[in-house]
């Protein structure tokens, strides 16, 4: 069923999309730093197939952090609890998404949760495989099961960009290395992370794989569970204790929805047992959150009521 424009959502759009212009892109990549900082859109994706969305969805997005929540289910399937979270927290931060702050200070020195990029690293050195290329394709395998599209690949430009700025993620992984949090190659550890921060999809694949998180694992139009459901209770239990970095509190209460955003300026939501919503505004605010993203989730939460809280 193709996916219908919605004047409802049209509107809320348009009373976002000022805000923008008090966020920035992140630059700080510059294969990010040439998106339009104006750019603002949506799409909302239901259990029986029916679709909504406003702006332009089609626009590619390279999902950056939101890929922490998915590689995350993806080592849960492949390891198990008890082996993933003797090596990375459970606990939310106050401090932002690469610190190092807190790995200096706690003993042992874990990283407090999988979705800052020093837990994030040591999930995705935890995908199993032989080769950066085997890895990176079991977890590509499993975003386009997850989103229905076997099209979707990683943009090698922002790869590259990212593997050529990450510095810090590198001091992250050989503080974590130093501690046996992690095993292996660095380069290769951060080859395989920028490739999967730059996988590609646009905000109607991510509202479909929200939609997968909403409903505890199913994919409605399969008909089938692709994740087990104490998994995604898992996954969406981050997004909404940490998924939105350090201000994952003001957005529970503002909100109150599970979702995870990305500096590339998208979000992912999921509204448990209704719908699943994908965004795309790249401005972002001073947490690396969509500024206009989360003020269009802000009006969309207060139409609807649709905080779990």
């Amino acid at each position: 069923m193709p996916c219908q424009s919605s004047d409802e959502l049209k509107e809320l759009v348009k009373e976002a999309r000022p805000i923008a212009k008090q966020g920035r892109v992140a630059d700080y990549i510059p294969a990010l730093g040439k998106a339009n900082p104006n750019d603002l859109s949506i799409a909302i994706n239901y259990p029986d197939g029916r679709c909504f969305s406003a702006g332009d969805i089609e626009r590619k997005i390279s999902l950056q952090s939101i890929s922490k929540v998915i590689t995350l289910a993806l080592v849960l399937m492949d390891r198990s609890k008890e082996y993933v979270f003797a090596r990375v927290g459970m606990e939310p931060t106050g401090d932002p998404f690469n610190s190092i702050a807190k790995l200096e200070t706690m003993a042992p020195s874990k990283p407090l949760n999988p979705m800052i990029n020093a837990g994030a690293l040591a999930v995705t050195n935890m995908i199993k495989g032989d080769s950066v290329e085997e890895r990176f394709q079991r977890l590509l395998a499993f975003i386009r099961n997850l989103s229905g599209n076997d099209t979707i690949e990683y943009n090698e430009e922002i790869a590259r960009s990212e593997f050529e700025t990450a510095h810090l993620n590198r001091a992250l992984c050989y503080f974590l290395k130093q501690h046996h949090i992690i095993e292996g190659d660095v380069e290769q550890l951060i080859d395989l992370y920028t490739k999967q921060c730059a996988i590609e999809m646009n905000c109607l694949d991510l509202s479909r794989i929200g939609l997968v998180f909403a409903l505890d694992g199913v994919d409605p139009q399969l008909g089938k569970q692709i994740m087990p459901m104490n998994i995604a209770r898992i996954c969406k239990t981050f997004m909404v204790t940490c998924g939105m970095y350090n201000a994952s509190g003001e957005f529970a209460i503002k909100i109150g929805i599970p979702a995870k955003s990305g500096v590339s300026g998208g979000i992912m939501g999921a509204v448990p047992g209704k719908f699943g919503i994908g965004i795309f505004g790249p401005a972002l605010d001073d947490k690396g959150n969509s500024i206009a993203g989360i003020r269009l989730l802000e009006l969309l939460s207060k139409t609807y009521n649709l905080s779990m809280f």
